[in-house]
């Protein structure tokens, strides 16, 4: 099975946001946030991210918003729970390479296991994180997923507010061509 899910990416985009790693489900449709228990589509329209909730089948036109999907690890699973340590060490390297070629205002890791995992930090607090990764503000924001049944749809939609609060007034970043 060679499924994989690709990323929604474009350079400077305002936000990135960075789940775990894709869901069988969404690797094998192709697309993410797939599972309609997913709460994330709904979530970054309510927090204002996007005008309308985006289908996601219709996943890519949230570049238009200045917004792009990734996952730290590649490798699809049914949990995040399934991935070994190792996975997460493996794939930072090429991730934090991703960061500093496609220079995105922030960084958002949905959940705290792979920032964690990234950063080697042990705690990690919700929101606005004190080392940038490349030029990038880090933001770490409860995951959406079905499963995490620990932030109502509108815990979510305040925790993300807040980002998309601080991306409104971040100072832009000047483009060199």
């Amino acid at each position: 099975m060679n499924e994989r899910l690709d990323d929604l990416l474009a350079d400077h985009l305002h936000v990135l946001f960075c789940g775990i790693n894709p869901g069988k489900g969404s690797a094998a449709l192709g697309l993410h946030f797939a599972n309609r228990s997913n709460r994330f589509w709904r979530t970054v329209h309510l927090a204002g991210f996007t005008p309308h909730e985006i289908r996601p089948q219709d996943g890519a036109t949230l570049l238009h918003y200045g917004c792009g999907l990734t996952t730290l690890v590649a490798r699809p699973t049914a949990s995040a729970g399934e991935l070994a340590r190792h996975e997460f060490q493996d794939a930072a390297a090429a991730f934090e390479h991703k960061i500093r070629r496609h220079a995105p205002r922030f960084v958002a890791f949905l959940g705290k296991p792979g920032y964690s995992a990234l950063s080697g930090q042990r705690e990690v607090a919700w929101g606005l994180q004190a080392q940038p990764l490349g030029d990038a503000s880090v933001w770490v924001l409860p995951n959406p997923s079905g499963r995490n049944l620990a932030f109502s749809l509108d815990q979510l939609v305040q925790a993300y507010r807040l980002l998309h609060n601080a991306v409104a007034h971040a100072r832009p970043v000047p483009v060199i061509s």
